[in-house]
C-alpha cells in the first residue's frame, strides 16, 4: 500500500489501469467546421433521467478549445473491429477522418459507422477536475448494435467474456479420490472440440467424406501442390496421419490429381476438389454460426482470441499454413 507522503503518479496510473473500461472516440467540430476526434476511455454514465453522460479531457489537449466552444459532441463506443481506428484517433499529426465513412445524425457532428453504441450529446456543464476538464453531456439521441465492444485493461486492448448466468450449474467439487474435474482446461477444450467436430461430421456425411478428407482438401485449397510429407506436417496437430491410400481415394473421387515431379508425387487440387472444399468450409462456417448465435458475438470473438493464444503457446513448431511462401520455406527448411 502506498504510504501518505510517498504518492507515485506512475504507480497511481498503473493502479487505475486495472479498472477495465470500454474505448470511445469522441467527435466535434471547430468553429470553422473542421472535424475533431479523440480516443478516450474516461466515458461514463451519470443519470438516466435526465439522460446524462460524462467524460474528461486533459487541459493540455490540442482539441480542448474545440470541445469547449462547440456544445455538441458525439460519443462512439468502439466495437472490437475498430481497434485500428482507436489507435488512429489516439495519435497526433494526421488526418484522422481520411477515408472514414460517416453517418448523418441530428447535428453536424461526425458520426462514425460500425460502433457498439453511439450517443449524440449537448454539453450540460463543464467542471475543473485537476489536470482535466470534465464534460457532462445531455444525451439527445443514441443507438446500439450487437457488435462486441472493445475493452481496455492494464494498457492493452481486450475483449470481455460473460460468465454463465446464475442459473448455470457450477463445477462440482471432485470426490476426494479424484482430482479430475470439469474445470480442467484439457477437458474443456477437448470436449468442445469433439462436440463441434461431431456436428461437422454429421454435415460432411452427406458428401461421403470424413473430417480427415476435409482437412486434406482444406490444406490443398489454401496451399496447393504438396507432397505427402508436407501435407502431414500441416495436419499433424490432429493426431491422424494422412496415408497414401486416403489420397488415392480422393483422386478416385476426382478431388485431387497426382503429378510426378522430380521423382516424387505431388498432390494438386482439381476444380471439383476446390468446389467441394468450399462447400465443406461453408458447412464448417454454418456450425460456427450456430455456436456464435448461442454464445453471442462478443464471447465468440473473445474465445477465438484465447484459443489463438493457447495455440501459440502450445505450438510444438508446426508449419504455418497461412505464412507467406518465403517464411514457410524457411520454417520447413
Amino acid at each position: 500500500m502506498t504510504a501518505p507522503g510517498s504518492f507515485n503518479p506512475q504507480a497511481f496510473r498503473s493502479a487505475l489501469s486495472t479498472f477495465t473500461t470500454g474505448v470511445t472516440i469522441i467527435t466535434t467540430r471547430t468553429p470553422d467546421g473542421e472535424s475533431v476526434g479523440i480516443t478516450a476511455n474516461s466515458f461514463n454514465s451519470v443519470s438516466l433521467n435526465p439522460p446524462l453522460v460524462l467524460w474528461s479531457l486533459a487541459k493540455s489537449a490540442l482539441s480542448l478549445a474545440a470541445f469547449a466552444e462547440n456544445r455538441h459532441w458525439n460519443v462512439h463506443v468502439l466495437s472490437h473491429e475498430q481497434e485500428v481506428l482507436s489507435g488512429r484517433f489516439a495519435s497526433r499529426g494526421e488526418d484522422k477522418f481520411a477515408g472514414v465513412d460517416l453517418d448523418s445524425g441530428i447535428n453536424d457532428i461526425p458520426l462514425l459507422h460500425d460502433c457498439t453504441a453511439r450517443f449524440q450529446c449537448r454539453t450540460a456543464s463543464m467542471y475543473e477536475g485537476g489536470d482535466h476538464v470534465i464534460f457532462v453531456g445531455e444525451v439527445l439521441a443514441f443507438d446500439k448494435s450487437e457488435r462486441a465492444p472493445l475493452a481496455f485493461q492494464s494498457g492493452q486492448y481486450a475483449l470481455a467474456a460473460r460468465k454463465p448466468h446464475n442459473g448455470a450449474r457450477l463445477a462440482a467439487e471432485p470426490p476426494p479420490e479424484c482430482s479430475y474435474t470439469e474445470d480442467l482446461l484439457g477437458y474443456l477444450v477437448g470436449r468442445a472440440h469433439y462436440q463441434l467436430l461431431d456436428e461437422l461430421r454429421r454435415l460432411l456425411h452427406s458428401q461421403k467424406i470424413d473430417e480427415h478428407g476435409f482437412f486434406v482438401l482444406s490444406v490443398l485449397c489454401i496451399r496447393d501442390n504438396l507432397n505427402l510429407t508436407e501435407i502431414n506436417n500441416y495436419v499433424a496437430y490432429t493426431g491422424k496421419e494422412v496415408s497414401q491410400s486416403m489420397l488415392l481415394f480422393l483422386e478416385k473421387q476426382g478431388y485431387i490429381a497426382i503429378e510426378e515431379r522430380s521423382g516424387e508425387q505431388r498432390f494438386v487440387l482439381t476444380a471439383a476438389g476446390r468446389e467441394v472444399s468450399l462447400e465443406q468450409i461453408a458447412l464448417a462456417k454454418a456450425v460456427e454460426q450456430q455456436v456464435t448465435e448461442k454464445l453471442g458475438i462478443g464471447d465468440a470473438q473473445a474465445l477465438k482470441i484465447l484459443l489463438k493464444r493457447l495455440i501459440q503457446i502450445s505450438d510444438p513448431g508446426l508449419p504455418d499454413l497461412w505464412a507467406p511462401a518465403p517464411q514457410l520455406a524457411a520454417r520447413l527448411g
